[in-house]
């Protein structure tokens, strides 16, 4: 065989290989997505508003302590303390965490909330950056500030718990508010498996483009940017199929750092927020999972798709660049951590499906769809590759996003209807067919850059200049 002969073997040998992964990345989709069906289908059945107010005046819920780290939020800080004090739940306290701010974001909520210096009283679960004052407001008792010198969120975190009184504590970001029956319903697996569910996590929807008035989401509307659209597009395909398929088998392992609830004592058993790496949330409850396995407990980690988060997503292309790639190291830093785990029967489900499934799906997908585009490309134009199977690879490049990202549309609407206009309805579909053509290669190269900056890189917060999301800010 010539030189030409050969390449053109391995580059053909190579695009069959994509074809495979590609098809048994879309596999594995297909069967979350079997597996979350059913929860799905319950969902869209359930009267909302009962279960809501049988909730409210259930005696037996458990306080929780709401922990809202804040780097740089004077933006949107006031939105979401007030967002948390509108929250409907029986005993709850508030504990804002500045983290060392450049800006006023202490100020805005001194002066907002009328607060007063407390003698600070932190219990030492965790060794943390120096909390230098603590603040209590006049209004509402159960809402306190720190103010401690900057370590990062995981950092800001473990202080929150430190001076947290209750036995569970909901983490939410610091840009972020909560519908105001969120808590009521992320808590309520907790309380119906009597402690047996050790953490939950809640949906998160791009806020973007929707108003929000006295710090509640009063009408759910499209923001106009295309980079804004896809977002959302992909929360629904991140949340619906991916989180709750894995949630039903016990083997997920991220809920969202923008919220989530966790027994206390069972975050201080393995030793709380690690602060030395991106991924501070993920690579909790990688190690809540190990703790557990090794123990051999029965305790679960849920998702629960209904509680919802409202975020302001990136609306720029270099923004939305900083946070993927800040996921991507965050990701590997987590499965490298715990490399231990991966392929291990000792862990069940956990080491033999789900830490798996992030390295080779989550992780190495974006290299393995990298190779596809350059095979694409480069085979056809130095005619190295059949262009029958350049056509293939091209079908499934299609089929894996587009098509799974207007699979996720479909069961949003069906499920939640939280766009109630055709027009919006249409919108997404359109944005979800282009998703291939420009979306997702973007997503690729930034996810490879991250892979690549993993080891180059420090934990930080990350920069990401808020606009705020309310009109009442």
């Amino acid at each position: 065989m010539t030189g030409e002969e050969w390449v053109s073997l391995i580059v053909n040998i190579t695009a069959v290989g994509v074809i495979l992964y590609m098809g048994l990345v879309g596999l594995t989709y297909l069967v979350l997505f079997l597996i979350a069906g059913p929860r799905i289908k319950k969902e869209r059945f359930l009267n909302q508003q009962d279960y809501v107010e049988e909730m409210v005046f259930n005696k037996d819920t458990f306080p929780v302590s709401v922990l809202v780290p804040a780097y740089n939020e004077e933006v949107g800080v006031s939105t979401t303390v007030r967002s948390m004090l509108s929250l409907s739940y029986p005993q709850f306290e508030i504990i804002v965490i500045d983290d060392g701010s450049k800006d006023n974001t202490s100020g805005k909520v001194i002066e907002q909330f009328k607060m007063k210096e407390i003698n600070l009283a932190l219990r030492r679960y965790f060794d943390t950056k120096q909390v230098t004052k603590a603040y209590q407001s006049t209004l509402y008792p159960n809402l306190f500030l720190l103010r401690k010198d900057n370590g990062g969120k995981a950092d800001a975190l473990n202080a929150g718990i430190n001076f947290s009184r209750y036995p569970y504590f909901a983490a939410v970001d610091g840009d972020c508010i909560l519908d105001s029956d969120a808590l009521l319903k992320i808590m309520k697996p907790i309380i119906d498996s009597n402690g047996l569910v050790t953490a939950t996590g809640g949906t998160v929807r791009i806020a973007n483009g929707s108003t929000i008035t006295k710090s509640q989401v009063e009408k759910i509307a499209l923001p106009k940017g295309p980079i804004e659209l896809m977002q959302i597009i992909e929360y629904f395909r991140a949340f619906l199929i991916g989180r709750l398929g894995l949630s039903r088998m016990n083997i997920l392992l991220i809920i969202s750092g923008a919220f989530g609830v966790f027994e206390k004592n069972r975050v201080v058993k393995v030793g709380g927020y690690n602060a030395k790496t991106v991924g501070e949330d993920m690579e909790l409850i990688v190690r809540m999972h190990r703790s557990i396995k090794e123990e051999k407990s029965k305790q679960r980690i849920e998702y629960i798709q209904d509680p919802v988060c409202w975020t302001e997503a990136p609306d720029s292309a270099a923004v939305l660049r900083s946070q993927r790639k800040r996921w991507q190291r965050g990701l590997a830093e987590t499965l490298w951590l715990h490399k231990k785990m991966l392929f291990n029967p000792k862990y069940k489900g956990i080491g033999l499906f789900s830490m798996p499934y992030y390295l080779l799906v989550e992780l190495l997908s974006a290299v393995f769809e990298l190779i596809g585009y350059f095979v694409i490309l480069f085979g056809l134009i130095f005619s190295f590759v059949l262009v029958d199977v350049a056509i293939v690879m091209f079908l499934m490049t299609v089929l894996y996003g587009s098509l799974l990202s207007s699979l996720a549309v479909l069961l949003e609407e069906w499920t939640y209807h939280k766009y109630p206009d055709t027009k919006s309805l249409l919108v997404l579909f359109f944005w979800a067919l282009t998703e291939s053509f420009w979306y997702r290669p973007l997503m690729v190269w930034w996810r490879c850059s991250g892979l690549i900056q993993t080891f180059t890189k420090k934990a930080d917060w990350g920069n990401m200049k808020r606009k705020g999301i309310s009109s009442d800010s």
